[in-house]
């Protein structure tokens, strides 16, 4: 086995790994970043119109995704109160909350881990 030179045994700078999670069932997509953030982006504004915006995407796309989200659960997800005034127009459900954060802390934990192991996997002897 060849040695390896001095210049070849460092990691390129900027070397990153990265990973995407996401929940399926029976292989399908079922809730991931993208439904995350449209769920804390509701949850912040209190509705669905404003979250849209804060997000820079369409009312239509954010409520689509949210049935779609809701669909695939069998569970809903925003609950809205449709003509209201005020604020808040719209509001999480106990279990999209449950969702959320549970995806944000594995989301966060799945990071840190693969974080972790390439530090130790590919830290390679000076």
């Amino acid at each position: 086995m060849r040695a390896l030179s001095a210049r070849n045994r460092r990691m390129p700078a900027g070397l990153t790994p990265r990973v995407k999670v996401w929940l399926e069932i029976d292989g399908r997509y079922v809730f991931g970043l993208g439904i995350s953030e449209i769920l804390q982006a509701v949850q912040r504004t209190g509705s669905i119109k404003h979250a849209a915006a804060a997000l820079g995407k369409s009312y239509r796309y954010v409520w689509g995704r949210v049935k779609k989200a809701e669909r695939a659960l069998g569970r809903p997800l925003v609950v809205t109160h449709v003509g209201g005034k005020g604020d808040q127009r719209s509001a999480l459900t106990p279990v999209a909350h449950q969702y959320a954060d549970a995806f944000v802390e594995l989301r966060s934990r799945v990071s840190e881990f693969v974080r972790d192991q390439f530090i130790r996997r590919f830290r390679l002897p000076s």
